[in-house]
Order: structure tokens, then C-alpha cells, then sequence
């Protein structure tokens, strides 16, 4: 039951309704009060609360027990007051609480799901289209962007040396041929890999393939080819380097001129020669060799270089006749500038055979690069005498051998190589023929002196060349 409260002014003294509510009213506020029971708020006091909206009392019925309570309505939102008991207030309250956690649940389950299954399906189609995809995915017809289809090798090395600094193709044109090249037969196999030749459209050229245990050789043979200023015409031609391969297997790609003559250990086992010739391949390889070894100054410059390795199967032989050196994955930089011996992390040793006898007995200075440099015309001087016994005089010659065929095993220790050169000083020794002939007595005098015991007293690479000039000059042989 309500009681209103009345916009008329009350009697001072009030009144009691039947119901036995009590209300008086002030004129300017129109207030009631309330009589209170079980719903007086906090601030009443007698059992008497004010409102300006109803009085109201009911009976509630408590197991059986009816139960009367009054209490205060506030004028607004009064038609949505209702009275809860407790218990059901704490069941309510309860079952509203329940829910939003199951909702909140339900809607993280769902999104984390939503998230998960777009993750797996995007990985999914990346794996997918990964094992589709060409190993390389740079095709011919998309190489050929880079590479115009007229360009051949030489135009190509060309442009680059006169716009560039010297040291070779740009890296993505290497890339490109590299991925091009159809690779046609193998004419070579050694310690560190493979030779085949190959094709790049329709020029020949030849491919080194490492083995991946001589990553040290590649990488330091193609860093020693794109020096700055390296290119010579007694030098083997780089032309590019590349890495191919997957998580399971690597190939190291080194790719260069190819010579169909092979290297002069293959030539001069088939091949004789007359002065001419012998002169030829001589001055030819002692100029690569002293380019190698010649330091060039300026803001384009090129520091010397030591082989470390020299023989005649790492000298290669071109079709005019000429040599050009190869094979440079032991060589040493000298950096000038720093007074520094850049020698390679690799735990390969040069061919014991070749081994001056500092490197042999171990006293060779690795601190001064000059000692390289010497050690290098020790081997230069064996090379000599290889080139040297294959020219005919008088019609006569001598069959190929390798310097110290007599003296050690076809495959020598250090041991050998040690007792021989080092302990009994000894050297190949000159065919008697030699005496008789000019040109081959001064080759003999100039390979002495090339492999002479101590190092200081080698003659450099510059005055061989310079020796070799003046000897061809004097017989009328232009080189």
C-alpha cells in the first residue's frame, strides 16, 4: 500500500493513516516520512525515513509467517522498485555472475580457436607453395632481364672494368650466369672438388665444384679473383661464384675461362716444342706470376699476392700458346698499409713436390711476406724445368717427369721431400743436350737460380720475365 506525498501543505501535527503509516510534510520541500520497517536506510532514525516520492507497507510471506514491512519510495523509478529477499538477491546475483564468466569463456575459447586455425591454415599454404617452388627461383627468362641476350662474356667483363673498380662482375650478374649454365661434361677432378666444362648460352667455360669440406678454398679463391685490378691475360679469367644448395647438400660454384688445352702438366706430356714455344709458355707464366706478386698503388690499387701453390697442373695453357696461373685458394694478401700477412683460414698445405725447402724443414717466416714471394720462385724454378726438357735440340728430348721423379715416390711424405731437398740438396738434374744448346743452358742457369737453397739469393718473378725477354729478343722470337 503507498502513501503519495501531497503538494499541499500538512497540518503542522500530522496525521496517522490506517495503515498506520505516519507522514508529515513540509510545504517547501513536499516530504514525507515514512514509517520503517526491515527497509529503513542507513541515515533514518526511529524507525522513520523521508522521501518524496511514497510511502509503503506490505505483507510478506516468510515460510508460513506472514511477516509485515514498510519503508521509503523514491519518486523516480519507483513503478521498477521491487522487494528481494536475500536469498534470492544472493541467487540472483549469483546467476548473473555465472554467466558473464561463461560468456567471458566461451568468447576467449572461440577467438583463441578462430586465431589458432588461421595460423595453421597460413602455415600451411606457406609450406605448400615452399615445397611447389623451384629450387632457384630466378628463372632464364627473368635472368635474361639483367642480362641482355646479345651480351656475350667478354662484353660483359668489359663494361664492368671500365665503369667499375676492376674486381669483377657485379654479383648479381655472377648470380645470373651461374644459375644459367648448363653444365656439359667433367674434365678434371683433385683434392678440392671437381672441374667440368659447361655452357653459358653458347660459350664455353669452365666450372669448379668444391667439395663442401673445401669451403675455405672457394671462398678464399673467388675473394683472391675479385681483388681490385686481378684481371690479366695471364690469369685465369674469373667470371663468377655462387653458392647452390639446401639445408642437406651445398655446392660451391666457381666459374671461369675455359681452356680446352688443360693445364701444362696435361700439355707438355703431349705436346713437344721448339724454342719458340718453350719461350712462349715460360715468359707467359712468369707474367701472371709477377702480376700476382706486384703490389699497384693508388685509390684503385692492387696488393701483392703470393700462390703458395704453384705447379705446373695449376697453370693452364691457352689456345695461342700462351699461360695463364690458376688455382688460388692458398693464396696470401700482403696489406701494405697495415704491414699485415692476410694468410687464409684453411688447413689446407701446398703439393709437397713443389715445397721449398724452408716451408719442409719449418723455418720459413710466416710474418714476412717477402718469404712467400721466394717461396713461390722455388716452385717456379721446378716449372721451369718441366717446360724446359719437353724442347727439342738436335731432335732430341725428353720424356715428361715430374721435377724429382728419380729422387722420391710418385706420392712423397714430407719425409721424402725433406731428405732430398733440405738434408741432401739436391736438385733435378740437366740432360747433357743442354750443355750443347744456348737457350736451354741459359734455362738452366735461370731455373738455378730460381730454386737456389737459400731464398735471398732467388731471383724475384720481374727479372725472370725481364731474363726470358732479353733471351727471345736475342734469337728473334717475338713473344
Amino acid at each position: 500500500m503507498l502513501l503519495r506525498a501531497s503538494s499541499k501543505e500538512a497540518a503542522p501535527d500530522g496525521g496517522k493513516e490506517n495503515s498506520g503509516s505516519s507522514s508529515t510534510a513540509s510545504s517547501s520541500q513536499r516530504l514525507l516520512l515514512c514509517h520503517c520497517n526491515y527497509h529503513c536506510p542507513d541515515d533514518s532514525t526511529n524507525n522513520t525515513c523521508m522521501t518524496n516520492g511514497y510511502c509503503f507497507t506490505m505483507v510478506e510471506d516468510e515460510g508460513g509467517v506472514p511477516i509485515l514491512t514498510a519503508g521509503c519510495l523514491g519518486l523516480m523509478g519507483f513503478e521498477f522498485q521491487c522487494r528481494v529477499s536475500r536469498s534470492n538477491q544472493l541467487q540472483l546475483d549469483f546467476y548473473v555472475d555465472g554467466k558473464i564468466h561463461h560468456l567471458a569463456l566461451l568468447i576467449s575459447v572461440t577467438v583463441c580457436s578462430i586465431i589458432l586455425a588461421v595460423i595453421v591454415v597460413f602455415c600451411y599454404f606457406r609450406y605448400k607453395r615452399q615445397v611447389s617452388r623451384p629450387r632457384y627461383t630466378i628463372g632464364l627468362e627473368q635472368n635474361d632481364t639483367y642480362i641482355p641476350s646479345g651480351e656475350s662474356l667478354k662484353d660483359l667483363i668489359e663494361q664492368s672494368q671500365s665503369s667499375g673498380s676492376g674486381s669483377g662482375l657485379p654479383l648479381l650478374v655472377q648470380r645470373t650466369i651461374a644459375k644459367q649454365i648448363q653444365m656439359v661434361k667433367q674434365i678434371g677432378k683433385g683434392r678440392y672438388g671437381e672441374v667440368w666444362m659447361g655452357r653459358w648460352r653458347a660459350e664455353k667455360v669452365a666450372v669448379k665444384v668444391f667439395f663442401t669440406t673445401e669451403e675455405a678454398s672457394w671462398f678464399r679463391e673467388t675473394e683472391i679473383y675479385q681483388t681490385g685490378l686481378m684481371r690479366h691475360e695471364n690469369i685465369l679469367g674469373f667470371i663468377a661464384a655462387d653458392i647452390k644448395g639446401t639445408g642437406s647438400w651445398t655446392q660451391l660454384y666457381l666459374i671461369t675461362d675455359y681452356h680446352e688445352s688443360g693445364s701444362l702438366y696435361d700439355y707438355l706430356k703431349s705436346t713437344t716444342l721448339d724454342t719458340k714455344a718453350m719461350l712462349r709458355l715460360a715468359y707467359s707464366s712468369v707474367s701472371g706470376l709477377c702480376h700476382l706478386h706486384t703490389e699497384i698503388f693508388g685509390t684503385q690499387g692492387k696488393p701483392a699476392i703470393a700462390h703458395r701453390d704453384l705447379k705446373s697442373k695449376n697453370i693452364l695453357v691457352k689456345r695461342n700458346g700462351t699461360c695463364c696461373v690458376a688455382d688460388l685458394g692458398l693464396a696470401v694478401k700482403f696489406i701494405s698499409d697495415t704491414n699485415e700477412v692476410d694468410i687464409p683460414p684453411n688447413t689446407r698445405v701446398g703439393t709437397k713436390r713443389y715445397m721449398p725447402p724452408e716451408v719442409l724443414d719449418e723455418t720459413l717466416n710466416r710474418t714476412h711476406f717477402q718469404s712467400y714471394i721466394l717461396a713461390d720462385m722455388y716452385s717456379f724454378g721446378l716449372i721451369l724445368w718441366e717446360i724446359a726438357r719437353r724442347c727439342v735440340s738436335g731432335g732430341i728430348l725428353e720424356e715428361y717427369q715430374l721435377p724429382y721423379h728419380d729422387l722420391v715416390p710418385s706420392d712423397p711424405s714430407y719425409e721424402d721431400m725433406r731428405e732430398v731437398v733440405c738434408i741432401k740438396r739436391l736438385r733435378p738434374s740437366f740432360p747433357n743436350r743442354w750443355t750443347s744448346d744456348k737457350c736451354l743452358h741459359q734455362m738452366g742457369k735461370l731455373m738455378s737460380e730460381c730454386w737456389a737453397h737459400n731464398p735471398a739469393c732467388r731471383l724475384t718473378a720481374l727479372r725472370v720475365k725481364k731474363t726470358l725477354a732479353k733471351m727471345s729478343e736475342s734469337q728473334d722470337i717475338k713473344l
